[in-house]
């Protein structure tokens, strides 16, 4: 049985989760990356859908929802526990609003990092009404003694206490309402097994395609007042990598290029000079993809090479380069890891421009 001991601190706070640490800088200042930005802060909430009817993309897992929401709320229950997991950016933090929001829910939303004390999480849960939504972004870094207290909360919605210490301590066991835990995750093999298992509904969420891409692009538009046509939001769409945090980001960027050069109003051609502008490929990739890309097809000639090489050829951190920028570059098929080290693909040499070397 887990418990945890209170002290008059854990038993009277507010306990309000602290903020999550800040995003690393090397993630934070890409125009490409799926992470969640300052930026993103100001437009995104105004930009989330709230209904699974507005919501574009992830059909399998929407259809799913619907008919569980929707059996849920026919015996008057709470939803069961629910795990998002995927990518940074692919809308498990929306999918979680929409839930709450489909199921006529409050929803309370912190983060694992920022549950530090199980006073904390104490104070979380006894502040839950019946229904509830709790949302537990990153999941997967709960504290371990945090994490054992959950688990009697998520199966038998209780908490057990230990008032006093030495031969004075007695246990008490606090009822909670039934309320549904929604965690999101980017690294499920982070995930202990007995807090896995405790999920009854578990949805991996996948890259969307340009076409749903473009659909969300043409819906935020309309949202900030952006005029856009068809093609100006395929092209967008088109170097999103798969990701609508990324769409939306782009979509504000190539707003201000069409706001000061091109009388407000994307077309595939604006969106096409302004990304340029903003050194964001055909692909999606930046800058930095492109000095790793260049890196191993011309300095390099496409023999493999070790991950600290290329960092010392770009200028970058070997560990930023695999965590960063490498996932992506491997999805594409543009480089591949061999047990010699990072090779270029002839598709990276194609991207480039570049002839592939003659064959000894």
């Amino acid at each position: 049985m887990a418990v945890w001991e209170a002290d008059e601190k854990d038993l009277f706070a507010d306990g309000p989760a602290k903020a999550a640490g800040q995003q690393q800088a090397d993630v934070a200042k890409r125009q490409v990356s799926g992470e969640l930005t300052a930026d993103d802060i100001d437009v995104e909430h105004s930009l989330r859908p709230q209904t699974l009817a507005e919501y574009c993309g992830q059909e399998r897992v929407c259809d799913n929802l619907r008919v569980l929401i929707q059996a849920a709320r026919d015996r008057s229950e709470p939803l069961d526990h629910v795990i998002f997991s995927g990518p940074p950016g692919l809308g498990k933090t929306t999918l979680a609003g929409v839930v709450a929001n489909e199921m006529g829910a409050k929803l309370h939303t912190t983060s694992g990092p920022a549950i530090e004390r199980t006073g904390d999480l104490a104070a979380i849960l006894t502040n839950l009404e019946a229904g509830d939504v709790l949302f537990v972004d990153e999941i997967h870094r709960l504290n371990h003694q945090v994490e054992e207290v959950l688990y009697p909360a998520m199966e038998d919605f209780c908490l057990d206490i230990v008032i006093g210490k030495g031969p004075a301590a007695r246990s008490i066991r606090l009822d909670l309402p039934h309320f549904t835990l929604i965690g999101a995750t980017t690294r499920t093999g982070l995930l202990t097994g007995p807090l896995r298992d405790r999920f009854g509904i578990c949805y991996r969420l996948d890259y969307y395609s340009p076409a749903e891409l473009a659909r969300i692009i043409k819906r935020s538009a309309g949202i900030l007042g952006v005029e856009i046509d068809e093609q100006g939001a395929a092209e967008i769409a088109s170097r999103s990598r798969g990701t609508p945090r990324l769409a939306n980001r782009l979509l504000k960027r190539v707003r201000d290029y069409a706001q000061v050069r091109a009388a407000g109003r994307i077309t595939a051609q604006v969106a096409a000079d302004a990304l340029a502008f903003f050194e964001i490929d055909e692909l999606g990739l930046d800058s930095m993809d492109i000095k790793i890309l260049e890196a191993l097809v011309r300095t390099f000639r496409g023999r493999p090479v070790g991950l600290t090489t290329i960092a010392s050829a770009v200028g970058e951190d070997p560990s930023t380069l695999e965590d960063v920028y490498e996932p992506y570059l491997l999805q594409k098929g543009l480089i591949i890891r061999t047990p010699q080290g990072r090779q270029a693909t002839p598709a990276a040499f194609e991207h480039l421009g570049v002839s592939l070397p003659a064959q000894k």
